[in-house]
Formats: C-alpha cells, structure tokens, sequence
C-alpha cells in the first residue's frame, strides 16, 4: 500500500506565468515601456532562450552556458547564473533588468497551483499519507508553498539545490523516502518529465505522470493518484 506520495513541483503542482506575464510584471514595475513590437521580440527571444525558470525549454543553449545549464539545479549560484546568461543571451543585457527578471520568477505572484493542487493534498494529508516535494530547483520554493496556503499538507521538501544531487539520481527519492520513514516501495513519484522524474523508478517507487499544460486546461490532472493509493489517501 502506499503510504507517501512524492511531487515534482514545476508544471505538477504549480505552473509559473507565461513568459509575456513574467516580462510585462518586471517591466511594469521597473516603469520601463517597450512597443508592441518591441515587446513581442523580447517575449519571441526570451522563450527561444529558455530565460523563464519553470518557462518552456531553450531551444538552444549557447557553447559557453552548456556545462552550467546542466548544473544549474546544484546550488543557488549556479542556477542564477545559467538563467541569467539565457537572459543576456535574448538580448536583455541591463544588469538591473536581468537581475529583475531573475528574481521575479522567485516571487510567490509567478506562480499559479493548480485546480486541484490544495484539494489533492490536503485530502491526502488528511487520510494519512506523507507528502513530500521533491524538485529540480536552486531556490527556495517553500515561501511559495506558504503563500498558496500549501505547506500545511507537505511533510518535506527535498530540493537539489540542498540535497546536492538532482533527479533522475536516484540520491534524491532516497533523501526523500528516508526523510518521510518509508522504504521506496511504499512511495508514489508524481510529476511531468519521464526521464528526471522517472528516476525513482530505480529505488522502487511507483511512478506516475501528468501534463505539463496551463493551469486552465489540466483542471484535475492530479485526481487519478487516488486510484494508485490501495486502500489509503482519502478523508
């Protein structure tokens, strides 16, 4: 029976804004206008890059940020620093801009759960099974948790940047099974990417996966867990 049930965090649990939502916020804020040309290039370049954390994938990852890129999620520094090359490498080079951009994913506005997010773990909370978070990450995402009204029901958070290793390794479902009590055997792995999150695979766990979509078209992607649990999860 399943007794713990592991999130991956982006595009599982929550999903962070678009990347015209997250250029617009920075700019707004900052008191900085651009045309709607101008604006529109930005947006096309930013995504083409990557720059957005949690955003969609680079299409293309310079030479030189390559080996960081891959590292990014094993301590703070490093995941400031890949993201904010991808930032000047679309062509937003002010320091202050680029700083403002990389601290505005980090603010709890960015991001939106969704739909059945709270209802999904509190009534796994309330039915006794452990959760935990379990994520690729160079940040502190516990203040989101907080600012959603979600971090009653986690038990642990296992994020790379502090555990030293990133999935798919296998280290870091072991960290979390073992900060919960419970052999991987008795452990779900929820998230959206099949090969980092699949690793849990290896310990044991079962695994199961959901859309990386926007929040308003997965409104109850996480509902199928529950058939996965046995005789557990549900209060």
């Amino acid at each position: 029976m399943i007794k713990g049930v592991m999130f991956d965090f982006s595009g599982t649990l929550l999903r962070v804004e678009s990347t015209a939502q997250w250029l617009d916020a920075v700019l707004s804020e900052g008191g900085v206008r651009l045309s709607g040309d101008e604006f529109a290039h930005t947006v096309e370049r930013l995504t083409r890059y990557g720059a957005l954390p949690g955003g969609p994938s680079p299409q293309d990852v310079p030479a030189r940020l390559r080996k960081l890129w891959g590292e990014r999620d094993l301590d703070a520094e490093r995941h400031r620093a890949a993201y904010s090359g991808l930032i000047r490498a679309a062509g937003v080079t002010e320091p202050e801009l680029v700083r403002a951009l990389y601290d505005r994913h980090m603010d709890p506005e960015a991001w939106n759960p969704y739909p059945d997010t709270a209802r999904t773990l509190g009534e796994l909370s309330r039915g006794g099974v452990l959760v935990a978070v379990v994520s690729n990450i160079g940040w502190d995402l516990r203040p989101v948790f907080r600012a959603h009204g979600l971090d009653e029901w986690v038990d642990l958070y296992a994020l790379s940047y502090e555990v030293g290793v990133q999935k798919p390794d296998p280290g870091i479902f072991r960290f979390a099974c073992d900060g919960l009590g419970l052999a991987p055997a008795e452990t779900l792995m929820v998230g959206d990417d099949r090969t980092a999150d699949g690793g849990a695979l290896a310990l044991g766990a079962r695994v199961h996966f959901v859309d990386h979509l926007p929040v308003d078209r997965r409104p109850d992607g996480l509902r199928p867990v529950f058939g996965l649990l046995g005789d557990a999860g549900r209060a």
